[in-house]
């Protein structure tokens, strides 16, 4: 264990809470058949014949998903996405990591998760951290999006460590969580596989199951491509270092904040975000211990509608669908 914890030493002062101004075509991308399996949806999933582009449908019949074939202790993961069109109320498209095959009771988990829309409403997407299987305190966060993520590919990165998680769209930092002792085991800490699926959501993804997915307008298509793996890929059996090239791909992750990138970040959750789990008072009549409440914020979220998540069931569904088928930025010298 000690020949593993120092590698994970040395790897993280490489991507220590990098935040990623490149864009996602300078950074090392990987055909699907180096670092990815097919997980469930037969003919749903579609590799394009350049190798680095996948396509995953949902039908009638079913969804459709690949994950990742090693699991891996922190790193940057990344790819470039391409919505469905037209009216896909109630359909999920999620790109994130997770452990739940392997720890299905104190499972970890970084989720992105774009949760579809009405026709002429604006696309929303939910970011949410879960650690030691502490799915009854969700950390969900959720945004609407600047842009019309089904017209052109976007890129969405998670940047993981053992002390900072950072969500990012196009190379925008969006999102930080934070290691502390508030949180305790909830942050993700055990190794984790990427994944990324389409699935029917109707009964809690569009306001609480009000709107459901309406198949006249299938099939539904999420285009992926920019497939990025930058991790500590670590022995599923043994749970030790199997691979953690400190050097491979590392020229592409810059070290540093810059003073504009945090500018944009604050800009965009001032601008863009719907809702906080700090500020939920239906689901939490206490905040959660790690929350900073910021009156401004608290009264700005508050006309938002809360209603969306059915109590943490969507959570249950996506990893029943998965085994069936087989809070701010620190200082750029502190982080």
């Amino acid at each position: 264990m000690g020949y593993y914890y120092s590698h994970l030493r040395l790897f993280a002062l490489v991507v220590l809470v990098a935040v990623v101004s490149t864009s996602a075509k300078n950074l090392p991308i990987i055909s699907f058949d180096d670092g990815y399996n097919k997980l469930f949806g037969d003919d749903n999933l579609m590799i394009l014949r350049d190798g680095k582009s996948v396509h995953l449908t949902l039908n009638e019949r079913t969804g459709s998903g690949f994950v990742s074939q090693d699991l891996y202790i922190h790193g940057f993961f990344s790819a470039s996405i391409k919505l469905p069109t037209d009216y896909t109320a109630g359909i999920v498209v999620a790109f994130y990591m997770s452990n739940a095959d392997m720890f299905p009771k104190n499972h970890d988990e970084i989720d992105f998760e774009f949760l579809g829309n009405i026709r002429g409403k604006e696309w929303r997407v939910q970011t949410n951290v879960y650690g030691n299987g502490s799915t009854d305190t969700g950390r969900e966060e959720r945004y609407n999006l600047w842009f019309d993520p089904s017209e052109d590919y976007h890129q969405y990165s998670i940047l993981w460590t053992d002390s900072h998680i950072i969500f990012y769209v196009d190379n925008i930092p969006i999102r930080v969580v934070k290691k502390s002792e508030a949180m305790g085991g909830d942050y993700p800490s055990k190794p984790m596989s990427l994944y990324a699926t389409i699935w029917d959501g109707s009964d809690w993804a569009t306001n609480g199951g009000k709107y459901r997915v309406n198949y006249k307008y299938a099939p539904f298509k999420a285009e992926f491509s920019d497939l990025v793996l930058l991790g500590c890929a670590v022995d599923p059996i043994e749970q030790v270092s199997k691979k953690c090239d400190k050097t491979q791909g590392s020229e592409y992750i810059p070290t540093g904040v810059t003073r504009l990138q945090r500018m944009r970040m604050e800009s965009f959750r001032k601008r863009q975000m719907t809702y906080s789990y700090c500020y939920d008072r239906i689901r939490y009549k206490v905040a959660p211990p790690e929350c900073v409440i910021n009156p401004q914020e608290a009264e700005r979220l508050r006309v938002f509608d809360p209603v969306t998540f059915g109590h943490g069931h969507h959570r249950q569904r996506k990893h029943h669908r998965r085994s069936s088928s087989r809070a701010s930025l620190a200082d750029t010298t502190s982080v």
